[in-house]
């Protein structure tokens, strides 16, 4: 099979991209003969700068509150060293090498921009960590969001064949020495170029492509279990009444991700027994159920701005100070600040948090069936009949509504909290990065509501069919088999919601495929 390759041009790339590019370590890297051009011109107007002697923040003075103070000539190339060093001071555990993969990626898109100024050796020395396995020891946090600096001082570091790298055991090796592994020489820093390596949010951006890929598919699997409990709450207590999903209401307002939703759930529950005009249906269900389309549909209108947002970043140039090739100037700006990705972070997680307490409601209704569940428990304690070996194990609907507290404490602002900096020069930050660590947790969170929602039904759905058989829909049919066979385990409810999230994520992967 041919290697898989991502080519670096000067076309927009997609989050989708680098996202797939960055979990793929298999996949070539490579930097076009059109951006290593641009890289080159930029380049030029960095030389031309210095040879001017004029002032430019981070080329010939220092940083942040020492911006007036100039660095002699002789000294230039030994501060680069320094600026590496002074920002190299993130704390907390390391990023996993997808996520270091992503941020040297995105780095990498950055200088093929062309507002950087590096040196065309110094991206395809970039490209060459990413492409021969060298894999940063990346620290979490440290980063207030006006740049990543922490972050990426710490691939800077390993590239100047200082810091660490993660080895191919999983420990920490010097840098210098997985350089050598790899048949790399350390990099000599030019003037500004340590300041270039930087002055980006990569890891902001890089992370948030990587968990936009798993929020396009935590949206699939809540509309798979809501069409579960749908077929819950038609078998149990007359609803599941399907016109809230009809084409005439999805027409009425113009929001695609709603569309969306309810045609993936229409598309679940074909060819089962809810398409039937039942007689005796409930006129309108609770809004968990009903309003169903419209907050799924929301979700999903959301993370397409968190994806725009990320591609606003990934595409522009946030270099301070930019160069600019058409100008031949460079220009101290803000563009290093990602407010509105920031603020897409934060509106993501709200809208989880909206998910996620529709499900839990939709649990709620989902227990009142099991009374005479309890009641064999009652029995079988008192000596009667034994437990069947898939009953659903215990009161998970706790377990959902503590996750669903977790969701909303998660919701709460992270991007205001900020103190100012360096003399109060840096009296403003984003902190871009805890809004998507946040967001992170909040993904993981509401992955596992809706586990919990799906196997709730699942469960319910095997009991009623084992009553009277009724045609489950082909797709909610065939979930409720693998569930089945998960929950006739009988696995501690750790493992069982665990390997019911895989065993989702992977049925909404093969239906995607088709």
């Amino acid at each position: 099979m041919l290697q898989p390759t991502f080519l670096i041009g000067h076309a927009p790339v997609h989050a989708r991209q680098l996202a797939a590019a960055a979990a793929d370590p298999a996949t070539r890297i490579e930097l076009s003969a059109d951006a290593l051009g641009l890289i080159g011109l930029s380049r030029e107007v960095v030389d031309e700068t210095i040879l001017s002697g004029r002032q430019v923040h981070g080329i010939n003075t220092l940083l942040g509150s020492g911006r007036e103070t100039d660095v002699e000539e002789a000294a230039v190339l030994a501060y680069q060293v320094q600026v590496v060093r002074y920002h190299h001071s993130g704390v907390g555990d390391y990023l996993d090498r997808a996520s270091v993969r992503a941020l040297i990626l995105a780095r990498l898109i950055g200088f093929s921009r062309g507002g950087s100024g590096v040196r065309t050796q110094t991206a395809i020395f970039y490209q060459e960590l990413l492409n021969r396995g060298v894999y940063p020891a990346v620290p979490r946090e440290g980063s207030v969001g006006s740049s990543d600096l922490t972050q990426l001082a710490a691939v800077a570091a390993v590239a100047i064949g200082e810091g660490h790298a993660i080895g191919a055991d999983g420990t920490l090796v010097p840098g210098a020495r997985a350089l050598a592994d790899a048949g790399l020489e350390p990099l000599k820093l030019d003037a500004g170029e340590a300041l270039a390596l930087l002055s980006a949010n990569s890891y902001s951006i890089g992370s948030g492509a990587l968990v936009l890929g798993r929020l396009l598919r935590l949206a699939e699997l809540a509309d798979l279990a809501l069409a579960l409990s749908l077929e819950v709450i038609a078998r149990y207590d007359d609803g599941g009444n399907l016109s809230p999903f009809s084409p005439l209401i999805q027409a009425a307002k113009a929001v695609d991700g709603q569309r969306q939703s309810a045609e993936a759930v229409r598309r679940l529950l074909g060819g089962g027994w809810l398409e039937d005009v039942r007689p005796g249906v409930s006129v309108q269900d609770p809004l968990s159920f009903r309003a169903a389309p419209q907050t799924h549909g929301a979700f999903r209108h959301v993370v397409a701005q968190l994806e725009a947002a990320i591609e606003v970043e990934l595409n522009g140039r946030g270099d301070n100070p930019l160069c600019d090739v058409d100008s031949a100037l460079m220009v101290s700006g803000g563009n290093f600040q990602p407010v509105q990705l920031a603020l897409a972070f934060e509106a993501t997680r709200l809208a989880l948090a909206h998910l996620g307490i529709a499900s839990e409601r939709r649990i709620a209704k989902l227990y009142p069936p099991q009374r005479d569940i309890r009641q064999r428990h009652l029995d079988a304690a008192r000596g009667g009949a034994a437990l069947a070996a898939e009953e659903l194990p215990g009161l998970i609907w706790y377990s959902a509504a503590a996750l669903l507290a977790e969701l909303k404490v998660l919701a709460a602002p992270a991007t205001l909290g900020a103190p100012t900096l360096s003399a109060d020069v840096e009296d403003h930050s984003t902190l871009a990065p805890l809004a998507l660590q946040q967001l992170e947790k909040s993904h993981e969170a509401a992955e596992k509501l809706l586990s919990i929602e799906a196997l709730t039904a699942a469960y319910l759905l095997g009991e009623a069919e084992r009553q009277e058989a009724r045609p489950l829909g082909k797709g909610t049919g065939a979930v409720v088999g693998q569930l089945a066979e998960l929950l006739a385990l009988r696995l501690p409810p750790p493992e069982l919601v665990a390997r019911a999230r895989q065993a989702l994520l992977a049925a909404l992967e093969r239906e995607g495929q088709r």
